[in-house]
């Protein structure tokens, strides 16, 4: 075995070295100069004042910036518009729930595909006030990744063309599963669970196209309903008459 301090890690250094900029007093030698580092940032606190609440640098280089929640809009548009900035590309709409009472963040990670650049926007909603503009206008493909935040957290957007759930079903009772309130198992028991689940009728699983010709609903075995084996007819050994025929030299 090669010893840390073998051929194998000649010329990589022992320790990591100090930045030139470490140890100004007032700020972590980490953070130094990393907001400089970024155009975006600097541009956002300089135009939004106070509605950039601040910022933070995480694995290493992600930049991290907190807004107002009533002013997301207005922010996003300027990041998307702005011929500096020109984030023409939302990769992500999500949210992130930390528990404990503490407020929700809803999260939108940008990139700038002419300018090679990303950042990440959050903002932070109380729990009893989960809302938030919708970013649909600016970006089409936030319909469905604002409608899965609304379906698994419960944050609803404002002036969203369609929110509605998009994972669980319409008349899903038991909350939003990506809660840190959520129970493991549900709110409900298995029992009960499983008699709504029997009890909802196929328009609240399927879409109006399913219910075509010739297209037949999920079948769902006996073994999961906790019931007992019905035999099925094969439509391969069963005549027109529902007769069966065992054997194949008798077809004539």
């Amino acid at each position: 075995m090669t010893s840390e301090g073998g051929a194998g890690y000649a010329g990589v250094p022992s320790e990591a070295e100090p930045s030139p900029e470490a140890g100004k007093a007032g700020t972590p030698a980490s953070l130094e100069g990393l907001d400089k580092a970024h155009p975006s940032v600097v541009e956002l606190q300089g135009r939004f004042d106070e509605a950039v609440l601040r910022h933070e640098v995480v694995a290493g280089d992600e930049h991290v910036v907190f807004v107002e929640p009533d002013r997301v809009f207005e922010i996003l548009q300027w990041l998307k518009e702005d011929p500096d900035q020109l984030y023409n590309y939302l990769s992500d709409v999500t949210a992130v729930d930390y528990g404990s009472g503490r407020p929700l963040q809803v999260v939108y990670q940008l990139y700038s595909i002419p300018l090679r650049r990303t950042l990440r926007v959050k903002a932070e909603l109380p729990l009893d006030e989960l809302e938030v503009d919708s970013v649909v206008p600016l970006w089409a493909n936030a319909n469905w990744l604002e409608r899965e935040v609304y379906d698994l957290f419960g944050i609803h957007f404002r002036n969203h063309p369609d929110l509605r759930r998009i994972l669980m079903p319409e008349v899903y009772a038991e909350g939003h599963p990506l809660r840190k309130d959520f129970p493991l198992r549900g709110r409900f028991s298995r029992a009960e669970q499983t008699r709504r689940a029997l009890a909802q009728a196929p328009e609240d699983y399927y879409i109006p196209s399913d219910f075509g010709a010739g297209r037949d609903f999920q079948r769902v075995g006996w073994q999961e309903m906790g019931g007992e084996p019905v035999p099925v007819e094969d439509p391969m050994t069963t005549d027109s008459t529902g007769a069966s025929d065992d054997h194949e030299d008798e077809r004539a």
